[in-house]
């Protein structure tokens, strides 16, 4: 918090003290930085919003409020492993400055161990085989083969930071290096880097149709490139499996026309609600920056502060 205090007194006074170019200059500077930390603290309010709703039909009533989870048993404001799953991704990032496998399964493991109870059984049964001894480079195949499929979206709800980060062919590389940790179905990989290409495009400035076009374009997998290329033609189904939610969190965030809109429409579809929310919620921040966030939002998430430090290190590393 003391970084975006500091942009903001820069910000305030540099029309008293610098020339309009430069003035300009640090008006851009912030504008990027927004973006990026309004990427990264979407994903965490959609997932605080979306807990309390996971695995529960859509509710009578629009839920637009922090709730408790009775589920996991979470108080209002709380994150569950969508969060610090894409924390443990952008603090790797940010030390290494870029992807490395073996510090970011080392990190998701060292979240995983503090609250095992609370992550998917994809991401769970890889963890518990490193934990055991497995190589990381063999443990997503060998829980692949073991339980018949790893096509579930959790390496989708992590993966934004690196949008955040790269912006170039990497972004693809990457996602798909990292969904592998995890999740050994192409489709996994294919739909965190369609969400990431996204996320990349929109904190650089792209509009919704541009970035959705550009992911579109450069998609490799024909089944997730079908889906989400005529997304509009299906109904959203907040599911377990990486394509549907990819699917559900794309449809509301390109019908979407504010940061509330899309969040509240994300998570009051129930199902995997928290995950649906950060991947929608991801977007959505990319797009607007995080001063469209509702601060009764803010205010309200319990890991704000380790949320946009952890950003503005992420953003600040993919610049050096």
């Amino acid at each position: 918090m003391e970084e975006l205090f500091f942009l903001h007194t820069i910000t305030f006074f540099t029309s008293s003290f610098f020339r309009e170019t430069r003035y300009s200059f640090w008006v851009i500077f912030i504008s990027i930085f927004s973006h990026a930390a309004g990427s990264l603290t979407g994903l965490a309010i959609g997932d605080a919003l979306g807990a309390p709703l996971e695995s529960f039909p859509p509710p009578p009533q629009k839920v637009t409020e922090m709730k408790y989870s009775l589920k996991r048993d979470l108080e209002p404001g709380s994150c569950t492993d969508d969060t610090a799953q894409a924390l443990a991704l952008a603090e790797s990032l940010a030390t290494c400055h870029g992807f490395c496998p073996y510090d970011v399964m080392r990190r998701l493991i060292a979240r995983y161990e503090l609250h095992p109870g609370v992550y998917g059984p994809t991401s769970s049964r890889v963890f518990e085989l490193v934990l055991g001894g497995w190589d990381p480079a063999l443990a997503a195949r060998s829980a692949h083969l073991a339980s018949g499929s790893s096509r579930s979206n959790g390496s989708v709800m992590r993966g934004p930071p690196i949008g955040i980060f790269y912006a170039g062919p990497m972004v693809e590389a990457c996602s798909e290096a990292c969904s592998r940790l995890t999740h050994d179905d192409p489709v996994a990989g294919a739909c965190s880097a369609f969400v990431n290409r996204m996320v990349s495009d929109l904190c650089r400035g792209a509009s919704r149709e541009r970035a959705y076009g550009r992911a579109l374009s450069r998609c490799r997998d024909e089944e997730v490139a079908a889906m989400l290329g005529d997304f509009r033609r299906h109904e959203p189904v907040p599911g377990l499996d990486c394509l549907l939610a990819t699917h559900a969190a794309l449809a509301v965030f390109m019908g979407g026309r504010s940061f509330e809109g899309v969040l509240v429409a994300a998570v009051n579809l129930g199902g995997d609600a928290d995950t649906v929310g950060a991947i929608s919620g991801a977007m959505a921040g990319a797009a607007s920056g995080i001063s469209a966030i509702p601060s009764r939002w803010l205010a309200s998430l319990r890991e704000l502060p380790l949320v946009t430090s952890t950003a503005y290190r992420l953003w600040a590393a993919s610049r050096e």
